[in-house]
């Protein structure tokens, strides 16, 4: 019986990466976790693993940045489960063409969709449950991008990430009188397959020496099983080699 057994966890971004560690981890605690992505093919094996080491997971397809989907979704959980006790929105993405030399309006359309509204829609999707409850936690993966100013990153990745960070303090405000705790998680580099978009993708011994998605994973698991009187409200986190300090990404 982990920590967690009993509770419900949705988790987008499930896939691969960071959401998909966080689901594994939440999982090995006892959660049932529901994992959403774009892919069935990628979320199914991932999902059938994690049952095959005796956890509970299973597969809701979504695009984030779809609201009437993301409704669809998070009523079927609560239908299912009665309640959502832990959302993870680790959904995320950037475009190859995103500085202000060759950003298009259409990949900005699509950062800030998947980013900034996916985690409005998902978050607006559970608030209600959870507070009827008087209990939830809200772990929104934001990014080093949401709290300083990387250039890597460009305009539409960094504004999307700083607004999810200050949109996440806005939960704590609003609802921690209602139970409800939000955390926003700041990583620097991350070995996960968005880097392959990168303009320049680092190797395979530049990614070695970053975080790697299981620490993210740890992480996720650590903010979910708190006490419910205790919220992390942001929690930065980087490589002791932080490429970002020393080379001109």
């Amino acid at each position: 019986m982990g920590k967690l057994s009993g509770k419900v966890a949705w988790i987008t971004g499930a896939g691969t990466g960071i959401g998909l560690a966080g689901a594994k981890a939440l999982a090995q605690s006892g959660a049932t976790v529901v994992m959403s992505g774009r892919r069935e093919d990628v979320l199914a094996p991932e999902a059938a693993q994690i049952r095959a080491g005796a956890g509970k997971a299973e597969v809701a397809v979504l695009d984030v940045a779809d609201s009437a989907a993301v409704a669809r979704v998070a009523e079927g959980i609560l239908a299912r489960h009665g309640r959502i006790d832990i959302l993870v929105n680790s959904a995320g993405v950037n475009t190859t063409n995103r500085f202000w030399k060759n950003q298009t309006a259409e990949g900005w359309r699509e950062v800030v969709g998947i980013n900034l509204d996916g985690t409005f829609y998902t978050t607006q999707a559970v608030l209600s449950a959870m507070r009827a409850r008087g209990d939830g936690v809200i772990i929104n993966v934001s990014s080093w991008a949401g709290v300083f100013h990387p250039r890597l990153t460009g305009p539409a990745y960094n504004g999307s990430k700083h607004a999810v960070t200050a949109m996440t303090e806005t939960i704590n405000m609003e609802e921690g009188v209602n139970g409800i705790r939000a955390c926003t998680i700041c990583p620097a580099e991350v070995a996960t397959p968005i880097l392959d978009r990168r303009p320049v993708p680092p190797s395979a011994e530049q990614r070695a020496k970053m975080l790697q998605p299981q620490d993210l994973g740890d992480v996720i698991r650590y903010v979910a099983e708190l006490p419910p009187h205790a919220c992390i409200n942001q929690l930065i986190i980087s490589p002791t080699l932080n490429r970002i300090y020393i080379e001109n990404l």
